[in-house]
């Protein structure tokens, strides 16, 4: 409802007279001063009379009675904290479900996840750390492939019958030789070993892309050649990708496998990345510093510059990182070492042997250790062969295990009396702190003592919580509920295998639909590097579809703060899984005291 007409007017009036005295501060005529200046501010004509008492300012000699007032702030509203770093999480999440839908056919609910993963990071406030900066870009890149590859691969049917790197030498690079002759020599030497395993294998593929064949040496500073190696900041594999830029370049993650402790597949999408670099700098030295440290930090120093910095990269280098300060350098004295050993006293070993495998399909989760028993072989090497592999058993669903030579057949045959494996119950649970939490009271609630959670989550002040915070609260038991019968979960995990020949038009996307399977399934059964498809090929495909809730079920109810995402990591379960089971969608909303189907811990 509107305000009266007069007191509508007068409102107006100020309003003028405000905006008008402003401008008028704003644009003095020179030689004038502010008490020479008159109002223009004219009342508006209005019908309706203002009857106004007149005002009266009281004298100085006047004594007049002034109430004091005690000032009060108006209480600010309570906004709560965003966790930048839980919500580019989150849009990670979700641009995996994404992925996962996408390959069952259901290409509108892709894209529903896609848009609330690129809501989630607009939220993301990256204040120069270069960290989450590096993130939020990279998330941005996969949004916008994915929408496009979600629709292009689609159509991908059957359709029938660089310059080398220069070899500086100068004060930072013989600053580097001088510590990898002394302190790091073992390192170097552990690492040079190590990568025979594989090098031979990146050197090809290197070859293959059109890349210099020096760059295959980058794992040995990024990681020593470790495939398990993992940084401070996240940094996992033999080419050290952060998630975000795994996921930019195609690495798969979930709670069973990631893909950046594959040899094969972070190679692939280390090409890419360096590729995408080479077209982006235009020169190697710059392409080593901007994979060090991210292609935004590198852009935001050249930027700053006043020249052209491809006059003299090491103009540059100066105002780079620390970290990358020493990591260009670092790179270029391995090239030196190893171009003459001799010169820098190193007596270089013999290589590592290259790691050889055969590939067995796996229907049902299998523990590594099990597997090692049952076909003796060493459980480390085992596990070495499927390194993508987080908690060293297969997932619940078709795998290409790993084995090596000639074991392949002793495995089949010997499959179906190896026992499913079982994941053993959480021993913690997670608590995503709330305005009012405290840890005694966490305590009391989750039945455990302050001490235990300040252990756990490494804190070293009691009464210090930070909304948003995700707590580990420890559980008084963390022993699993026996596992079922073999021959049970057997029945449960087993899946009939059918025959089918590819016609003209066929894609993996439409055979995985029509077969209620997934496109990765089918790549995994039949060793398909690509989505590429030839007409009259044979495929084996899943019979049947998968089941809509998990073997183990149990119910969750809802709790305030709860979010799909949340639900899905404290329970284990991809996203995509969380929201097939209980027929969401990527944009559902959910609330306090609903009920969900998860996987039983």
């Amino acid at each position: 409802m509107q305000p009266p007409r007069a007191d509508r007017v007068w409102v107006m009036g100020l309003m003028l007279c405000f905006f008008g005295c402003a401008a008028t501060l704003d644009q003095k005529p020179v030689g004038h001063t502010d008490l020479q200046q008159e109002s223009t501010f004219k009342p508006p004509d209005s019908t309706v009379p203002l009857d106004l008492p007149p005002m009266r300012l009281p004298l100085p000699s006047e004594e007049t009675e002034v109430e004091v007032v005690e000032a009060r702030e108006a209480p600010e509203p309570e906004v709560p904290e965003v966790n930048h770093q839980r919500a580019l999480d989150s849009a990670l999440e979700h641009c995996q479900a994404s992925n996962d839908l996408w390959e069952r056919g259901d290409l509108e609910g892709a894209i529903d996840a896609l848009d609330t993963a690129y809501s989630l990071i607009l939220d993301v406030e990256t204040e120069e750390d270069p960290e989450l900066l590096q993130q939020k870009e990279d998330i941005r890149f996969t949004i916008s492939k994915r929408i496009i590859e979600a629709y292009a691969s689609r159509l991908t049917t059957a359709q029938g019958n660089h310059n080398a790197i220069p070899l500086t030498m100068n004060d930072h690079v013989q600053k580097a030789l001088v510590s990898f002759q002394g302190r790091e020599k073992d390192f170097f030497l552990g690492a040079y070993r190590r990568s025979g395993k594989y090098r031979p294998a990146i050197v090809q593929t290197f070859k293959d892309a059109g890349l210099p064949e020096e760059l295959s040496w980058l794992p040995l500073i990024e990681s020593g050649f470790k495939v398990r190696a993992l940084s401070r900041a996240r940094a996992l594999g033999l080419w050290q990708f952060i998630a975000s830029t795994g996921y930019k370049f195609g690495l798969k993650r979930d709670h069973w496998i990631d893909e950046r402790m594959d040899p094969e597949k972070s190679t692939g999408a280390a090409i890419a990345y360096l590729k995408e670099l080479h077209q982006m700098f235009g020169d190697w030295t710059t392409v080593l510093a901007a994979y060090n440290c991210g292609e935004w930090a590198v852009l935001r120093r050249i930027r700053s510059q006043r020249i052209n910095y491809l006059d003299n990269f090491w103009d540059l280098y100066e105002h780079l990182p620390r970290e990358t300060a020493s990591y260009v350098p670092r790179f270029l004295a391995v090239l030196h070492i190893l171009q003459d050993p001799g010169a820098y006293g190193f007596d270089l070993p013999p290589v590592q042997e290259p790691l050889e495998m055969e590939a067995v399909t796996v229907n049902k989760q299998v523990h590594l250790k099990t597997i090692a028993e049952r076909l003796e072989v060493d459980y480390d090497t085992l596990m070495e062969l499927n390194s993508e592999l987080r908690h060293n058993s297969t997932p619940p669903s078709a795998y290409a295990l790993m084995v090596p030579p000639g074991k392949g057949e002793d495995l089949l045959a010997k499959l179906d009396d190896i026992p499913a494996w079982r994941p053993p119950a959480s021993s913690h649970y997670v608590h995503r702190v709330r305005s009012g939490d405290s840890l005694s009271s966490l305590a009391y609630r989750y039945k455990t003592t302050v001490s235990a959670i300040m252990r756990a989550n490494n804190l070293k002040n009691s009464n210090y919580l930070k909304v948003g915070w995700n707590l580990r609260i420890p559980t008084r038991a963390g022993v699993s509920a026996p596992p079922e019968e073999p021959a049970v979960q057997t029945a449960k995990m087993e899946q009939t295998l059918n025959a089918y020949v590819v016609k003209r038009g066929d894609s993996l996307w439409k055979i995985a639909s029509r077969s209620g399977t997934t496109t990765h399934a089918i790549q995994s059964l039949n060793g398909l590097r690509s989505s590429r498809l030839r007409v009259g090929q044979v495929l084996r495909i899943p019979g049947g579809s998968e089941a809509t809730a998990p073997n183990h079920s149990n119910v969750y109810r809802v709790k305030k703060g709860d979010s799909p995402y949340f639900v899905a990591q404290r329970h284990r379960m991809n996203l995509a899984e969380l929201l097939r089971i209980n027929n969401l969608t990527p944009s559902c909303t959910i609330y306090p005291g609903q009920t969900l189907l998860v996987r039983e811990q």
